[in-house]
Protein backbone atom coordinates (compact mmCIF):
# COMPACT_ATOMS: atom_id res chain seq x y z
CA UNK A 1 0.00 0.00 0.00
CA UNK A 2 2.61 2.11 -1.08
CA UNK A 3 -0.01 4.65 -2.45
CA UNK A 4 -1.69 5.39 0.69
CA UNK A 5 0.71 8.78 1.95
CA UNK A 6 0.31 10.19 -0.92
CA UNK A 7 -3.80 9.54 -0.86
CA UNK A 8 -3.64 10.71 2.67
CA UNK A 9 -1.70 14.08 1.50
CA UNK A 10 -3.68 15.00 -1.08
CA UNK A 11 -7.05 14.51 1.37
CA UNK A 12 -5.27 16.76 3.24
CA UNK A 13 -4.65 19.36 1.23
CA UNK A 14 -8.02 19.18 -0.24
CA UNK A 15 -9.56 19.08 2.83
CA UNK A 16 -6.85 22.10 3.88
CA UNK A 17 -8.28 24.25 0.74
CA UNK A 18 -11.88 23.68 1.92
CA UNK A 19 -11.43 25.20 5.12
CA UNK A 20 -9.95 28.07 3.83
CA UNK A 21 -12.70 29.21 1.68
CA UNK A 22 -13.27 30.26 -1.44
CA UNK A 23 -11.63 34.10 -1.90
CA UNK A 24 -14.20 37.18 -1.43
CA UNK A 25 -14.77 40.06 -3.76
CA UNK A 26 -12.52 41.86 -0.94
CA UNK A 27 -9.53 40.01 -1.57
CA UNK A 28 -9.63 40.63 -5.29
CA UNK A 29 -7.60 43.77 -6.55
CA UNK A 30 -9.08 47.10 -7.25
CA UNK A 31 -8.19 49.27 -9.76
CA UNK A 32 -9.69 52.64 -11.28
CA UNK A 33 -11.88 52.61 -14.40
CA UNK A 34 -11.71 55.48 -17.03
CA UNK A 35 -15.47 56.52 -17.57
CA UNK A 36 -17.47 57.58 -20.48
CA UNK A 37 -17.42 61.48 -18.15
CA UNK A 38 -14.00 61.55 -17.70
CA UNK A 39 -13.22 60.67 -21.38
CA UNK A 40 -15.24 63.02 -22.88
CA UNK A 41 -13.72 65.72 -20.10
CA UNK A 42 -10.19 64.53 -21.58
CA UNK A 43 -11.42 64.76 -25.06
CA UNK A 44 -13.31 68.17 -24.51
CA UNK A 45 -9.77 69.64 -23.19
CA UNK A 46 -8.12 68.21 -26.27
CA UNK A 47 -10.20 69.93 -28.67
CA UNK A 48 -10.34 72.76 -26.98
CA UNK A 49 -6.55 73.20 -27.31
CA UNK A 50 -6.85 71.91 -31.15
CA UNK A 51 -9.30 74.88 -31.96
CA UNK A 52 -7.23 77.44 -29.79
CA UNK A 53 -4.18 76.41 -31.93
CA UNK A 54 -6.39 75.77 -35.13
CA UNK A 55 -5.25 72.65 -35.46
CA UNK A 56 -8.24 70.88 -35.95
CA UNK A 57 -7.76 67.08 -35.50
CA UNK A 58 -9.14 63.27 -34.80
CA UNK A 59 -9.16 62.87 -30.89
CA UNK A 60 -9.58 59.26 -29.74
CA UNK A 61 -9.72 57.85 -25.72
CA UNK A 62 -9.57 54.60 -25.20
CA UNK A 63 -9.43 52.24 -21.72
CA UNK A 64 -6.70 50.76 -20.17
CA UNK A 65 -6.85 47.61 -22.68
CA UNK A 66 -7.19 49.66 -25.36
CA UNK A 67 -10.85 49.53 -26.53
CA UNK A 68 -12.37 52.68 -27.42
CA UNK A 69 -14.46 54.66 -25.60
CA UNK A 70 -14.44 57.46 -27.67
CA UNK A 71 -13.79 58.86 -30.89
CA UNK A 72 -13.78 62.54 -32.15
CA UNK A 73 -13.41 63.93 -35.89
CA UNK A 74 -13.46 68.10 -35.93
CA UNK A 75 -14.42 69.67 -38.97
CA UNK A 76 -11.65 69.68 -41.42
CA UNK A 77 -9.75 67.69 -39.70
CA UNK A 78 -6.36 68.03 -41.13
CA UNK A 79 -5.30 64.64 -41.81
CA UNK A 80 -8.66 62.07 -43.53
CA UNK A 81 -6.54 59.02 -42.62
CA UNK A 82 -6.80 60.59 -38.73
CA UNK A 83 -10.18 58.25 -37.96
CA UNK A 84 -7.91 54.92 -38.23
CA UNK A 85 -4.76 56.85 -36.66
CA UNK A 86 -5.84 58.19 -33.74
CA UNK A 87 -7.68 55.62 -32.21
CA UNK A 88 -4.85 53.16 -33.25
CA UNK A 89 -2.25 55.85 -31.37
CA UNK A 90 -4.56 55.32 -28.39
CA UNK A 91 -4.72 51.31 -28.47
CA UNK A 92 -0.71 51.47 -28.82
CA UNK A 93 -0.49 53.70 -25.65
CA UNK A 94 -2.92 51.87 -23.46
CA UNK A 95 -1.24 48.50 -24.47
CA UNK A 96 2.21 48.83 -24.04
CA UNK A 97 1.72 51.76 -21.46
CA UNK A 98 3.78 54.38 -22.62
CA UNK A 99 3.44 57.06 -24.94
CA UNK A 100 3.34 55.86 -29.05
CA UNK A 101 6.17 58.03 -29.43
CA UNK A 102 8.43 56.23 -27.67
CA UNK A 103 8.15 53.39 -29.82
CA UNK A 104 8.44 55.82 -32.84
CA UNK A 105 11.59 56.65 -31.34
CA UNK A 106 12.94 53.28 -30.70
CA UNK A 107 12.43 52.17 -34.56
CA UNK A 108 14.14 55.42 -35.77
CA UNK A 109 17.08 54.56 -33.26
CA UNK A 110 18.39 51.77 -31.15
CA UNK A 111 15.10 49.21 -31.97
CA UNK A 112 14.11 49.06 -35.56
CA UNK A 113 12.36 45.73 -34.02
CA UNK A 114 9.94 47.45 -32.87
CA UNK A 115 9.14 47.38 -36.28
CA UNK A 116 7.69 43.61 -35.88
CA UNK A 117 4.71 44.88 -33.51
CA UNK A 118 2.07 44.73 -36.17
CA UNK A 119 -1.32 46.28 -35.33
CA UNK A 120 0.03 49.39 -33.73
CA UNK A 121 0.44 52.81 -34.87
CA UNK A 122 4.39 53.56 -33.87
CA UNK A 123 3.91 57.30 -34.32
CA UNK A 124 3.58 59.96 -31.82
CA UNK A 125 0.51 61.14 -30.56
CA UNK A 126 -0.93 58.61 -28.05
CA UNK A 127 -0.19 59.09 -24.31
CA UNK A 128 -1.63 56.46 -21.80
CA UNK A 129 -3.61 58.09 -19.29
CA UNK A 130 -2.63 56.74 -15.55
CA UNK A 131 -4.33 57.39 -12.26
CA UNK A 132 -2.74 56.47 -9.01
CA UNK A 133 0.19 54.61 -10.69
CA UNK A 134 -1.58 52.37 -12.95
CA UNK A 135 -2.95 53.09 -16.42
CA UNK A 136 -6.30 53.53 -17.30
CA UNK A 137 -6.22 54.45 -20.48
CA UNK A 138 -4.67 56.20 -23.34
CA UNK A 139 -5.51 59.65 -25.42
CA UNK A 140 -4.69 59.82 -29.54
CA UNK A 141 -4.48 62.61 -31.56
CA UNK A 142 -4.30 62.72 -35.21
CA UNK A 143 -3.25 66.44 -36.19
CA UNK A 144 -1.40 67.90 -38.79
CA UNK A 145 2.30 67.49 -37.54
CA UNK A 146 3.34 64.80 -34.37
CA UNK A 147 4.46 67.66 -32.22
CA UNK A 148 0.94 69.52 -32.31
CA UNK A 149 -0.55 65.66 -31.45
CA UNK A 150 1.87 65.54 -28.70
CA UNK A 151 0.33 68.93 -27.45
CA UNK A 152 -3.55 68.29 -28.24
CA UNK A 153 -2.95 64.95 -26.10
CA UNK A 154 -1.24 66.19 -23.18
CA UNK A 155 -3.93 69.11 -22.94
CA UNK A 156 -6.48 66.05 -23.01
CA UNK A 157 -4.67 64.77 -19.80
CA UNK A 158 -4.29 67.86 -18.02
CA UNK A 159 -8.02 67.99 -17.58
CA UNK A 160 -8.14 64.62 -15.86
CA UNK A 161 -5.95 66.41 -13.17
CA UNK A 162 -7.86 69.48 -12.61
Amino acid sequence: MPCLPRRLFLLSAFAATLMAGPAGAKDLPMRPVLTLEAARSIASAAEAKARAEGWPCVIAVADSDGLPILVERMDDAAVPAGVDLAPGKTRTAALFRRPSGALEDAINGRRPAALSARGFVLMRGGVPIGVGGQIVGAIGVSADTPEHDEVIANAGLAALVR
